[in-house]
């Protein structure tokens, strides 16, 4: 059952412009970073779209991704359940009963298949987004796991493993046809691990020509760039900037989105021509964030949706997306 749309409220959104590569930690800036306030929100030229969607109490979401008709989708962590928010209108309808554990990352592909991370179950699961039906459950790994996120490039899913040097990739038949099992590929080279019990691998996107991917590591706050074939990694050189608290992330050609959720801000990275360095354009920061996981795009905006990780869950907690609008030129 849907709880009935509240209003939503405007809210101010700041995009802090800082020079040069800047450290997201504790680094000395070189000049203080200049506040812009942000247009009001539209999909092209239609009408605004709610700047805050609220969620049904104690849903705990973590990842988003956004399909046709501007119809966002969310994963719970709480129970798995699968929810689909309209972005004009803010009305969510849960499509899917979750299995009893955590969904997290997830990602839609051009089928209208939601592939969906299941954290600490270790497993990758396929929804059809229309019908909520699930079509396929993939047990990735066991034991101490956390399946967190998820690209679709080509003909390939990838999926990260938080507490393993490893991703997972699902290869894709004819027709997009499921595969009878998903693949292993262990992290090598410059990759640092983090100790048992700490996420590492997180949020994960390819390079523009799709001949690499881009993995953001949450424990040291690097964002290395993985060769497909071999596993191989090379931390990009972001001129002494940290990706501190990365998860979700969101490529839009050299344009690099990392959101960096206890920070309650998100990175702008302007990626080099060989993606192997980058430079911190801007940070992107909002009064409604309450530690930001994941982010997608629909039109002019972004949106992402508030984990609260500090404030702990109860049947009447409050969770909601917010939306922030793209900086200009990108």
């Amino acid at each position: 059952m849907s709880p009935r749309p509240r209003s939503s409220r405007s809210l101010r959104s700041r995009v802090a412009v800082g020079i040069g590569a800047i450290a997201l930690a504790a680094t000395p800036a070189l000049a203080a970073p200049a506040a812009v306030a942000s247009e009001p929100g539209q999909h092209g030229a239609r009408q605004a779209f709610p700047d805050r969607i609220e969620l049904p109490d104690n849903f705990q979401p973590e990842g988003i991704t956004i399909g046709p008709r501007d119809q966002a989708y969310l994963g719970s962590r709480l129970d798995g359940d699968i929810l689909r928010a309209d972005l004009r209108t803010g009305r969510t309808t849960t499509i899917s009963q979750g299995p009893g554990t955590a969904s997290v990352g997830l990602k839609i592909d051009q089928r209208g298949r939601l592939f969906v991370a299941g954290g600490p179950s270790g497993t990758l699961r396929v929804v059809d987004s229309r019908s909520g039906a699930l079509l396929r459950t993939y047990q990735l790994a066991t034991g101490e796991s956390f399946v967190n996120d998820v690209l679709i490039s080509g003909d390939t899913v990838w999926v990260t493993d938080s507490r393993r040097a490893t991703l997972f990739r699902l290869d894709l038949g004819r027709g997009g046809a499921l595969p009878a099992a998903a693949t292993a590929l262990p992290l090598t080279g410059d990759w640092v691990q983090a100790p048992p019990g700490t996420n590492a691998a997180n949020g994960i996107s390819d390079t523009p020509d799709g001949s690499a991917l881009l993995v953001v590591n949450s424990s040291d706050g690097g964002l290395y760039r993985v060769d497909p074939r071999t596993g191989a990694t090379t931390r990009v050189d972001l001129g002494g900037a940290t990706l501190t608290n990365g998860d979700g992330l969101l490529r839009e050609g050299r344009t690099l989105y990392a959101v960096q959720n206890r920070l309650n801000q998100v990175a702008v990275v302007q990626l080099s021509r060989d993606d192997r360095s980058g430079t911190l354009r801007s940070t992107i920061t909002n009064d409604d964030f309450d530690v930001p996981t994941t982010i997608a795009r629909a039109g002019r905006s972004l949106y992402l949706p508030n984990a609260r990780f500090s404030t702990p869950p109860t049947p009447t907690t409050e969770y909601w997306i917010t939306r922030v609008d793209a900086p200009r030129g990108r």
